[in-house]
């Protein structure tokens, strides 16, 4: 064990002290002594005890803890710290700008124990609440998060999107009439892309000669008809290798999931060429076509079986308004007159404007004297910017036992309530589905916002029964929120399909904490396709007249 090593030992237990609040002369001495040893001109591994004891700098104390290093490889007091430390927590030790007494603020004020967690949180202006953050460090932390992030193999949709569409764009124009298409997990819109996959009706043995030759790629391994390829850009990207005749086969399969095409079989499908389009391949079948996002596997080729079409899917454009948006009355980064303007000018018909709840001091929730204030500026603002409408709402935080966050007379003066669960997310599925339950029966509740609270690759959601939870949603003529912000995605698509079958509406909303928010909405359209939704059955595509109307209904 070198130096070095001993060293960062020593350093990384005076930090997580720190963060833990520990006595501070004692994290110091451990920061000093690590200073120290990495300045050694001898390497203390093999020094004889004697000479270590001569040594400046070093103490009784410091001297066992080497001695107990050197021979163990285990430095207990550092074993047990990184014991009681979230590991998100050790990961933020990892970005530039955050030092122990910050991430210790944020931990414990904000109680956030990831880096997924952290940029949700400087997307949402949180960091700017806390004492010693200003919107410049706020800034720096989510420049830093996302330059760590994009050296992490694992993506989040639109993280890779730009990249997987500018890689198609890019191989269309170096190869040339051939056809190139998108495949894979990205074009069926999942939520999480592992590989970023490609069709291309040229030989194996010329691809790889070409894509090998460029500096972005380099050669992971490759078969009679695959290269493996790592992206300078950090991605594994697949390319998968066809002739113009079996292209269209190719990319049915490469497409869809292995259930969809078991189920596809199953029920007589066979995609053995050629054919000119997909459409083609689903006609022979008998079975009506299914979006790419589809083809999971989860029933859809049962239900398509004998269709003439499929349900016409939600599509971006179908969105009239935006429900459930941030201003700066609470944690937003606009105030509410340019949020309103802005949503007017990109088209939509309303905005409906939910600010956090009191109980949201991280998030300077409205007491209800500010929200008196905010109602009355809603009322001058709707009559000079008429036709557009403010609705008036408020996300309210779930309380603990399960009930909102203001009293019945404060909850009957917003046109809707959007309920949601903020802190104490670590619960049993007993306690969450008590919790939600109840503020599913709220009477004032309209809608049941972020489902589980999940934040992908950073956080899991707390544990839910989905089947009991729609079934609450429906009996209490509730709306589940489809969070169109694409770190949430939540509720997921996979439960979208039940909830309609039952009755339910979904609302796709971008919870969005600035005007650059409101274009997560199309993030939410294609995680609500993969769970078949149409226009008919979500919130936020009535229009502001059909809006009113169902929230007097």
């Amino acid at each position: 064990m070198d130096n070095r090593t001993i060293a960062d030992n020593f350093s990384l237990l005076s930090k997580l002290m720190d963060i833990h609040g520990e006595n501070s002369f004692k994290a110091k001495s451990f920061g000093s002594a690590a200073f120290t040893i990495e300045k050694l001109p001898l390497p203390l591994d093999g020094m004889p005890l004697d000479d270590m004891k001569k040594l400046k700098g070093i103490g009784e104390s410091l001297l066992k803890n080497i001695q107990e290093l050197l021979l163990s490889g285990r430095l207990p007091l550092l074993d047990n710290y990184i014991e009681i430390t979230p590991p998100g927590i050790l990961e933020m030790m990892k970005i530039k700008g955050l030092g122990p007494k910050k991430i210790a603020t944020i931990w414990k004020e904000l109680e956030i124990e990831s880096l997924g967690e952290l940029l949700y949180a400087c997307n949402e202006n949180r960091l700017t609440l806390l004492k010693g953050f200003g919107e410049k460090t706020q800034d720096s932390v989510r420049e830093n998060i996302g330059f760590y992030m994009a050296n992490r193999e694992r993506f989040l949709y639109a993280q890779v999107e730009t990249f997987a569409l500018d890689l198609e764009k890019q191989l269309r124009q170096l190869f040339s009439p051939a056809t190139v298409s998108l495949t894979g997990h990205f074009r069926r819109q999942e939520t999480i892309i592992d590989e970023v996959e490609l069709v291309i009706a040229l030989p194996i043995d010329l691809l790889e000669e070409t894509l090998v030759s460029m500096k972005a790629f380099s050669l992971v391994t490759r078969t009679e008809a695959l290269l493996i390829l790592h992206h300078e850009e950090k991605v594994k990207v697949k390319i998968y290798s066809a002739t113009e005749d079996s292209f269209t086969t190719t990319l049915f399969h490469t497409t869809a999931s292995p259930a969809f095409l078991n189920d596809f079989h199953a029920a007589g499908g066979n995609a053995a060429g050629p054919f000119h389009t997909e459409e083609a391949i689903f006609e022979k079948a008998g079975i009506a076509y299914l979006h790419p996002a589809l083809r999971e596997g989860l029933g859809e080729v049962g239900k398509a079986k004998g269709l003439e079409a499929w349900p016409e899917l939600i599509q971006p454009g179908d969105i009239k308004g935006i429900i459930h948006a941030h201003s700066t009355w609470s944690d937003g980064r606009y105030d509410l007159e340019q949020m309103a303007v802005a949503a007017a000018q990109q088209g939509f018909e309303y905005l409906v404007i939910s600010d956090h709840s009191r109980t949201a001091v991280y998030a300077n929730g409205l007491s209800i004297e500010r929200i008196q204030a905010q109602h009355a500026q809603i009322q001058e603002l709707n009559q000079r910017l008429a036709p557009f409408r403010i609705f008036k709402s408020i996300e309210s935080d779930i309380l603990g036992d399960g009930s909102l966050d203001y009293p019945n007379e404060v909850l009957a003066s917003f046109d809707l309530v959007i309920a949601s669960v903020h802190a104490n997310l670590k619960m049993t599925e007993d306690k969450a589905m008590a919790r939600l339950i109840k503020a599913i029966e709220n009477p004032y509740t309209t809608i049941l916002g972020h489902l589980t609270g999940r934040l992908l690759l950073s956080r899991n959601g707390y544990p839910v029964d989905h089947d009991k939870i729609i079934d609450a949603c429906r009996a209490n003529n509730v709306v589940i929120e489809l969070n169109a912000h694409p770190r949430r995605l939540d509720m997921d698509w996979r439960y979208i399909a039940k909830a309609l079958d039952k009755g339910c509406l979904i609302s796709i909303d971008p919870d969005a904490h600035s005007i650059e928010g409101f274009a997560d909405i199309r993030y939410g359209v294609l995680a609500a396709q993969k769970g078949g939704l149409t226009k008919q059955y979500n919130l936020s595509s009535f229009s502001a007249v059909a809006l009113e109307a169902y929230l007097k209904g």
